[in-house]
């Protein structure tokens, strides 16, 4: 496929270590100018020392590109495919600085949220712009692909981990099924779109599709949050996974599948707060606990890169979406997702010291 109206695909993440001595330069770059706490730093360092600290966020990235760029040759979309990030490197800048030197003139950019918020949204939008502004009056231009919470090459992978979650379990049809996303400020949600409340609107659809698509209309689910961070003054979305899986031992439910619904990869949030912290709750509890994995490479959900770029270029090809809410917008109205407002200087360690939903 030739003379298409954009000559690149740019992946857009948020980054992560690769060696020990990049995790606290790493972790600067993201609370910057937010008066984070250096204690807070140094234990949210711990989660990525526990990994040797390396995120494997990188790496499933490269996975991704190199995923993509088979998808995009084997059907014949002649479009090479770039990779920048918010916190580290390749950092965004020194990419689209890339694709200016390779004479690229406008980009259709794949950020790696599936959902609408301040920080899985506007902030990779300000990273656009920064960059471009880096790069200077020939930086191409740079158009944002839509969000695909509810397109059915997320909904259709996510299912079936949470089958294969089911299936390592003594009795699978006892399990109660849990989501789970980055929780965020309440502010931020608040602020999160014209209509307000987007985020944990799609979040919830999100959940809603997958545990029908595994248990049929009407299929019971929870949506819970993870990987809080900030003061406890402030308050961000609740029930915490942990504290949820104390009121359903409570309750008498004997086994849980969770599914990180709000990630697109097993990076270093996922594995700590799921496969440590929450793993060792349900254990302490006695609840049998399997966690669902995340779509990563999966072949549809790479189909689905292709399919967002192939609607934007024809405006014949269908925009897919499941469920009532439809397919998210193209370009983000004015004033969309803008940050909360920070009422107080300390307030600022309400931002995520850790990757948010990506």
């Amino acid at each position: 496929m030739t003379g298409l109206a954009y000559d690149a695909l740019l992946l857009l993440s948020f980054g992560g270590p690769e060696r020990p001595d990049d995790v606290m330069p790493f972790l600067e770059n993201v609370t910057r100018g937010r008066g984070v706490p250096r204690e807070r730093l140094e234990e949210v360092a711990e989660h990525y020392r526990h990994f040797g600290g390396v995120s494997p966020i990188n790496a499933q990235n490269r996975a991704l590109l190199d995923a993509i760029r088979a998808d995009f040759a084997s059907s014949g979309l002649d479009l090479p495919v770039y990779w920048g990030n918010r916190n580290w490197h390749p950092l965004v800048e020194d990419t689209v600085a890339a694709m200016r030197d390779d004479g690229l003139r406008r980009a259709l950019v794949l950020a790696t949220s599936a959902y609408t918020s301040f920080s899985g949204c506007r902030q990779y939008q300000d990273d656009l712009a920064r960059a471009r502004a880096a790069a200077g009056p020939d930086a191409p231009e740079l158009d944002k692909l839509r969000h695909f919470f509810n397109h059915p090459g997320f909904v259709e992978p996510n299912a079936d981990a949470v089958r294969a979650a089911l299936a390592t379990l003594p009795d699978p049809d006892e399990a109660r099924l849990v989501f789970t996303a980055h929780s965020i400020p309440t502010a931020m949600e608040v602020s999160s779109g014209p209509t307000g409340h987007l985020y944990s609107a799609q979040l919830r659809e999100a959940s809603r599709l997958v545990a029908e698509a595994v248990r049929g209309p009407v299929a019971e689910f929870d949506l819970v949050w993870q990987s809080r961070s900030g003061p406890p003054s402030v308050p961000w979305l609740e029930p915490d996974v942990n504290d949820h899986l104390r009121a359903l031992a409570d309750r008498g439910v004997r086994c849980i599948v969770v599914s990180p619904i709000g990630f697109v990869s097993d990076h270093v949030e996922v594995l700590w707060d799921l496969d440590e912290e929450a793993a060792e709750t349900a254990q302490k509890l006695g609840l049998g606990y399997a966690r669902a994995a995340t779509v990563g490479t999966d072949p549809r959900f790479v189909a689905m890169v292709r399919q967002l770029v192939l609607e934007r270029l024809d405006p014949a090809v269908p925009r897919l979406a499941l469920g009532s809410m439809g397919p998210s917008h193209d370009h983000c109205p004015l004033g969309c997702c803008p940050a909360p407002r920070r009422v107080t200087p300390a307030a600022d360690a309400t931002s995520e010291p850790a990757p948010h939903p990506t």
